[in-house]
């Protein structure tokens, strides 16, 4: 029975990514052809170290994009990127509106709210 599951996010720019992940803390190590999961390793382009976990997220590239791959069995890899990588996903959705924000000249405001982050974008 496998454990890995495919977390729900469309990766279109690695570099946006690695903003992400040092934004939680973690290590996109770039050509890394492996990732660990349980008891295994399995094929990938890059990997996703996260501090504290035994397991990494592969980076396996799918067409024009990544899909990103992991094994939640190891619990310490959702305190870090969150229940179904929420984490990880809000940190890569910032940073692209971001990175995307600035491509159009606006300026981008982030406020952290009890809830998540709140981004204003403003047309300068």
């Amino acid at each position: 029975m496998s454990h890995i599951s495919k977390i729900e996010l469309e990766v279109t720019d690695l570099a946006v990514l690695s903003q992400a992940c040092a934004r939680l803390g973690l290590a996109l190590l770039k050509a890394q052809k492996s990732f660990k999961w349980y008891g295994n390793e399995a094929p990938c382009d890059h990997a996703i170290r996260v501090p504290g976990a035994d397991y990494e997220i592969g980076v396996a590239r799918s067409g024009a994009s990544y899909e990103l791959n992991c094994d939640f069995y190891d619990k310490n890899l959702e305190k870090v990127i969150g229940r179904n990588a929420g984490l990880l996903k809000q940190a890569y959705a910032v940073e692209k509106t971001r990175v995307e924000a600035r491509k159009k000249g606006y300026s981008v405001v982030e406020r952290q709210t009890e809830n998540g982050i709140r981004l204003h974008v403003r047309i300068s």
